[in-house]
């Protein structure tokens, strides 16, 4: 009898925990339904495992969706591709749910499953399921069937394709805003599978049906398909059919809109072509820098230098140039920090003379800029301006602000700063950096906020890798290691952390004659925390120094660090004493 029960077993176990209250264990069961499925054999999961998960009717959105989820690859576990079809009944079901999450991932799954499908089977039992969910009462339903045509469509014979062509029409034009939605949000992958004959007709009507939709969340999805259907159509309908619609869409009464053309623009710009864009797209770009929602100057903005490539560089100075001007003073922090983004993108397009002229002005304004994302988005972009008007007069326009920035009250504009020095430092050279800006890599070392510290540290690095272990010997090393005597305990760690930065970069003779000498001298330290920063100093001192030194100066220093009272200091002296012991050993 044990034997008859046991395959029963798997099923029994899912039945209980699919009904159990507990959610936890009716999810983990979901989740294991491969596993069971592997468990009961490809019959048994058709038959017994499909079917039952088709009549479950949980009601817990996050059951739904797990489900949702494992059907989507499921099709081993059922035979293959041949028995695909029989997933399709608990899908349909979970497809017409009220939860969104758990219709959409239903779909997914659906459009996973049709992809695979043999013929035969999509135009018997897929396309119908589509065309019952688009006859759906119930407008979830509706929704859901417009993610399956582009699955659907390909591979049904003629009269069907006529037949889909129309239901998708009429979806278009459902009473439910949110079956119109869903319809404009599918509308370029349908029409990505629909022949070029129908592209023109059908499909730009239903198009230009959506576009002209009182819901301005329909007519935005709508924007969308623009570039989708350019990028299908010829570029001379693509001039008669889309480019009108873009146009009417960069003045539409709702802000939403206007905000999505924005953002598509550039997208739009490619499908129509370069010649159009001049003409019509320009005036419509220069509407949306100059909207009177934030919003859409925030987007419009973001697209400025993408924008100016398309065109050649007297339109960019005649048309887009006064707008970024404009925005350069924009009373939203936001859009000024957008601008601010991409601006430096603006001058190898405009070129030298026109950067120096119109451009550099618009720089130094948002580097004082009072927000510290605006004068961080500048910063950080740095090189792109540099390429194009060279070290002199960057250096001379630039440089007083990035000092100013440099002490900046807020911590992550001074970052920023730090990070963008060694990059500096190359372009510079380091005749004009050891002018400028070498004193303000020692004072960040000295900052009240530990990531400044910690950055100044790995910049000190970075700059001896950069000018040598020679220029560094003679800049760097003298002033970091007077800071090691600070009264505040905190500057003390940072040097310990600068040196064993340092030390790598520098090589063992400077390391032993001037490095070593100042972290055993920091082992007599009176904080604990400051010692057991010295055994770990120590600790990574030991590969880069020869032998001898270790013997003689390293380990007796760490022997005594073992001995502290301090539990901290006791640990880590004792790690580097066992890994100084490795080192020997494998030496």
């Amino acid at each position: 009898m044990a034997m008859i029960d046991e395959p029963l077993y798997p099923i029994a176990v899912l039945i209980d925990e699919l009904k159990n209250e507990d959610i936890q264990l009716r999810l983990n069961s979901i989740r294991r339904l491969s596993t069971i499925a592997r468990a009961l054999g490809e019959e048994r999961t058709r038959k017994e495992l499909i079917p039952f998960l088709s009549e479950n009717n949980d009601d817990d959105d996050e059951v739904l969706l797990a489900m949702a989820e494992e059907l989507g690859v499921f099709i081993p576990y059922v035979g293959g591709v041949e028995h695909a079809n029989v997933l399709l009944p608990p899908l349909e079901t979970l497809s017409t749910v009220e939860e969104t999450c758990v219709r959409d991932k239903a779909v997914e799954s659906l459009c996973r499953i049709g992809a695979q499908m043999r013929e035969q089977d999509l135009v018997e039992y897929f396309i119908p399921l589509a065309k019952r969910l688009a006859a759906g009462e119930w407008f979830t339903a509706r929704v859901s069937s417009c993610g399956l045509f582009h699955i659907a469509y390909p591979s049904a014979p003629e009269t069907l394709k006529t037949e889909l062509r129309t239901i998708y029409s009429q979806l278009c034009q459902d009473d439910m805003p949110m079956v119109r939605r869903s319809a404009a949000t599918n509308l370029g992958k349908f029409a990505a599978t629909v022949e070029a004959s129908h592209l023109k007709t059908d499909i730009m009507s239903i198009f230009e049906d959506l576009t002209q939709d009182d819901q301005d969340s329909v007519r935005l999805l709508a924007v969308e398909g623009c570039a989708a259907l350019g990028k299908l159509l010829e570029p001379q309908d693509c001039v008669s059919h889309i480019l009108p619609v873009i146009v009417n869409f960069s003045q539409d009464k709702s802000w939403r809109v206007r905000y999505m053309v924005a953002n598509q623009l550039y997208e739009l710009c490619e499908a129509v072509g370069p010649e159009p864009t001049r003409s019509d797209l320009v005036p419509a770009y220069v509407r949306l820098l100059r909207d009177n929602e934030a919003e859409v100057r925030i987007a419009a903005a973001g697209k400025v230098t993408k924008f100016c490539r398309i065109l050649n560089p007297e339109l960019a100075i005649q048309h887009i140039l006064p707008c970024v001007k404009e925005l350069s003073t924009d009373s939203s922090q936001h859009v000024r920090s957008a601008l601010a983004s991409v601006i430096m993108g603006m001058a190898p397009v405009l070129g030298k003379d026109a950067t120096i002229e119109q451009l550099l002005p618009i720089f130094l304004s948002l580097l004082k800029d009072e927000f510290p994302d605006v004068r961080l988005n500048i910063i950080s972009k740095l090189d792109q301006v540099n390429q194009v008007i060279g070290i002199d007069l960057l250096s001379q326009s630039l440089l007083p602000a990035i000092v100013e920035l440099a002490e900046d009250r807020h911590w992550r504009v001074r970052l920023a700063i730090i990070e963008y020095i060694p990059l500096l430092a190359s372009q510079l050279g380091v005749g004009f950096f050891d002018d400028k800006l070498g004193a303000l890599c020692m004072q960040w070392l000295k900052d009240k906020v530990y990531s400044i510290r910690d950055a100044a540290a790995n910049n000190v690095k970075r700059l001896a890798e950069e000018f040598g272990p020679e220029w560094a010997m003679q800049h760097i090393i003298p002033q970091v290691l007077d800071m090691i005597n600070n009264p505040h305990y905190l500057y003390r760690m940072t040097i310990l952390h600068a040196i064993s930065l340092l030390a790598p970069v520098m090589g063992s003779e400077i390391t032993c004659s001037k490095l070593l000498p100042v972290v055993i001298n920091a082992s007599k330290d009176r904080v604990p925390n400051i010692k057991f920063n010295v055994a770990k100093v120590l600790q990574s001192l030991i590969p880069i120094v020869d032998q001898s030194v270790v013997e003689k100066t390293i380990r007796p220093c760490l022997i005594e660090l073992s001995e502290d009272p301090d539990v901290d200091v006791r640990f880590f002296a004792t790690q580097a004493l066992q890994s100084s012991d490795q080192v020997m050993m494998s030496t």
